[in-house]
């Protein structure tokens, strides 16, 4: 589908200043491009559909588009101009399992695939609940128990409990903009979404971190003034250990586990993709790639605690445990004053997935540029939502908040 933006992808073939490359593809305005081709844009492995066609019925409230939403800045809107001023892509809301509203801007469509980023982590702790139902884990041991090569690493002295809660005290940082940290020199080249002259061109026996997985065993050190368990903070290397563990100990790729218990017997519409790294292994953190509706169709099955087409894909116990708060959950995410200070919403994080109001069971996937899987079951609502805002550290962002306001409005009815 050819793009709507006039200075992107303009042309057959594009001109020079419109064309989108893997330098430019995550910045505006190539990202609204980028974003929904990253089979083009980097190397992805398929997650094959499988199974019935989803019952998804269309029951459209056609007042929704009109209703007036305030944003972050107090500006009264309607969704539909609201979406559109804040960079959505896709938008969708899913209400006693039918769509009751579902918009697309920018050239995006129901069929177009698009990148979830750190969503994929709240996927990749789904997939490692499911390896427990074969594999005995225990969450109070070191990850180091389950892979050597971590053995002498900061991941040999936390608990995977703390690893999914990102409170593993590492002395590594998410650093999206200075392209002086080691976030821009040596992990995004090696995860494969980030571009650094000539990295695309580093060969195995040329360089000591190849692929992410050397930069876990390798790179990482124990953060010296923090323990383990004591303080959240977001680090998208604990969601690669995750995802290392499942391929190491169901013996398959990630991307092959998560089809065959996940994606294929949810029954979606589409195949899926998933970025895989520099040495071709999936990207844990924020590679997954789907439909706006398949990413819907997971918030349901999330909902619905891990049962669809009649089979129990995933334990029920531990979808309730990420639900679960103990007074340990918020003191942990209340110690970060960066998120505490931007009055975000969400009480805590855990297992890898944003909580907003436990007794609701109101929480979700979140994505940087604005990608959200939104899950209410209080109001038994699921709204899937694409976006394309101009930069990553956007969680407090106009953009972001006032798209995350609206969700939290259409779910009360």
């Amino acid at each position: 589908m050819k793009h709507k933006h006039p200075d992107v992808m303009n042309g057959f073939p594009a001109t020079r200043e419109s064309q989108v490359t893997f330098a430019n593809y995550n910045r505006p305005p190539f990202n609204t491009w980028g974003f929904w081709n990253m089979d083009s844009v980097a190397h992805t492995a398929m997650i094959p559909r499988g199974g019935p066609l989803p019952d998804l019925t269309s029951n459209p409230d056609t007042s929704l588009g009109k209703r007036q939403f305030k944003d972050a800045n107090g500006k009264m809107l309607g969704l539909d101009d609201l979406l559109a001023e804040h960079n959505a892509d896709g938008f969708l809301v899913l209400r006693d399992n039918q769509i009751i509203y579902e918009n697309y801007f920018n050239g995006f469509s129901e069929h177009s695939r698009h990148i979830w980023y750190s969503m994929t982590k709240s996927l990749v702790s789904i997939a490692f609940g499911v390896l427990r139902e074969s594999v005995d884990i225990d969450l109070a041991d070191s990850p180091a128990k389950y892979i050597d090569e971590l053995a002498g690493s900061a991941f040999e002295r936390t608990t995977i409990q703390d690893v999914l809660n990102h409170a593993s005290a590492i002395a590594f940082k998410e650093n999206y903009v200075d392209p002086e940290s080691e976030f821009i020199r040596y992990y995004a080249p090696a995860l494969g979404l980030g571009f650094v002259p000539g990295a695309q061109d580093v060969q195995p026996e040329g360089t000591e971190i190849y692929g992410v997985y050397d930069f876990l065993a390798r790179y990482i050190k124990p953060e010296a003034h923090n323990q383990p368990g004591d303080t959240f903070e977001y680090n998208s290397a604990n969601a690669d250990l995750i995802g290392w563990m499942i391929a190491r100990l169901s013996g398959m790729p990630l991307h092959e586990f998560i089809a065959r218990h996940i994606w294929s017997p949810l029954g979606t519409n589409h195949d899926a993709a998933i970025v895989v790294d520099r040495a071709y292994m999936p990207v844990a953190t924020g590679g997954m790639t789907s439909t706006l509706r398949d990413a819907a169709l997971f918030g349901q099955l999330i909902l619905n605690r891990g049962k669809a087409n009649g089979q129990q894909l995933i334990p029920a116990q531990w979808i309730d445990e990420t639900l679960n708060l103990d007074a340990t959950d918020e003191q942990r995410y209340a110690r970060n004053t960066i998120y505490t200070d931007a009055g975000l919403p969400w009480r805590y994080y855990k297992n890898m997935w944003w909580i907003l109001d436990p007794e609701k069971q109101e929480y979700g996937a979140v994505g940087i540029h604005g990608q959200v899987i939104y899950i209410n079951g209080s109001t038994n609502t699921v709204i899937a939502q694409f976006s394309s805002q101009p930069t990553a550290s956007q969680a407090g962002s106009v953009q972001f908040l006032s798209k995350l306001l609206a969700m939290r409005e259409i779910a009360k009815g």
